[in-house]
């Protein structure tokens, strides 16, 4: 496992040397990746703001996804992520955006939507946003959590390092 201090050095290295801004429109983490992001001195040069969307209408209210995506597809789904990391970039200075919305548990749970799914938004200016899905092992809510934080903060990265992003727009 990947230390998520490192990474989120890593990721904001990558972002003063494209020169961009990053924001978060986080839920099931509740601020956790814009925490690590900003535990790190000096990350004031690239991180615009986070947004913590908890409840659905903060959601809508800050980031401006559709009620009618949340009743269709529900908070935890690729149409809610892409549309909350669409957000954030358009309500930020930002030229990168990372979002997550997922079940953390221990209760939330359901056969289509089990505890450890969680979905990924990534917007970049000028490209489309893309969406991944992950079912993370149920090996608590703290687990989850982090291993949120860790793989956003790597998605991000491949975003900036390398290009190499993998979700589907």
């Amino acid at each position: 496992m990947t230390d998520i201090g490192g990474l989120a050095d890593r990721f904001l290295d990558a972002c003063r040397r494209r020169k961009m801004m990053a924001a978060t429109a986080e839920s099931c983490t509740g601020g956790m990746i814009v925490a690590a992001l900003t535990d790190i001195a000096g990350s004031s040069a690239v991180v615009d703001r986070g947004f913590v969307t908890y409840s659905n209408e903060a959601k809508i209210d800050m980031l401006g996804v559709s009620a009618a995506t949340l009743a269709a597809h529900g908070a935890v789904s690729r149409e809610t992520a892409l549309e909350m990391a669409s957000g954030a970039l358009a309500r930020s200075r930002a030229g990168i955006a990372l979002a997550v919305t997922g079940i953390a548990g221990p209760d939330g749970g359901s056969a289509e939507k089990p505890v450890g799914l969680v979905w990924f938004g990534l917007a970049l200016a000028g490209r489309a946003p893309l969406a991944e899905k992950h079912v993370f092992d149920n090996r608590g809510r703290d687990f989850i959590r982090r291993e949120t934080v860790r793989t956003a903060l790597e998605l991000g990265l491949a975003a900036l390092e390398d290009g190499q992003v993998t979700g589907t727009p």
